[in-house]
């Protein structure tokens, strides 16, 4: 059974950083594509970020440039270095695995505030 489990979360002021990590059990992690996901109060969850397998990376619109995602398949963790935060990021933010089935972790509230 897959479990992923997020955390790195917290409440950051305008033009900081932080940096989430989502760390998974069991052995397919090496295997698929990772993605880390938001989903802001009143708002449809949307793709942050997404690694694939070998390293591929892609981003939303709104964090290019800002946000970095990287993975550690040695520890079975994905990261998302978020940099120059700013208010629209207040969000719940999710780590995402598909096997086949989608997996999802608990969430971490990420809140930009001054």
């Amino acid at each position: 059974q897959v479990q992923l489990v997020e955390s790195g979360g917290g409440l950051v002021q305008p033009g900081g950083a932080l940096r989430l990590s989502c760390a998974a059990s069991g052995s397919i992690f090496r295997f698929y594509a990772m993605g880390w996901y938001r989903q802001a109060p009143g708002k449809q969850r949307e793709l942050v970020s997404r690694i694939t397998s070998v390293g591929s990376t892609n981003y939303g619109d709104s964090v290019k440039g800002r946000f970095i995602i990287t993975r550690e398949n040695a520890k079975n963790t994905v990261y998302l270095q978020m940099n120059s935060l700013k208010l629209e990021d207040t969000a719940v933010y999710y780590c995402n695995i598909n096997n086949g089935v989608s997996h999802w972790g608990q969430g971490t509230q990420v809140t930009v505030s001054s």
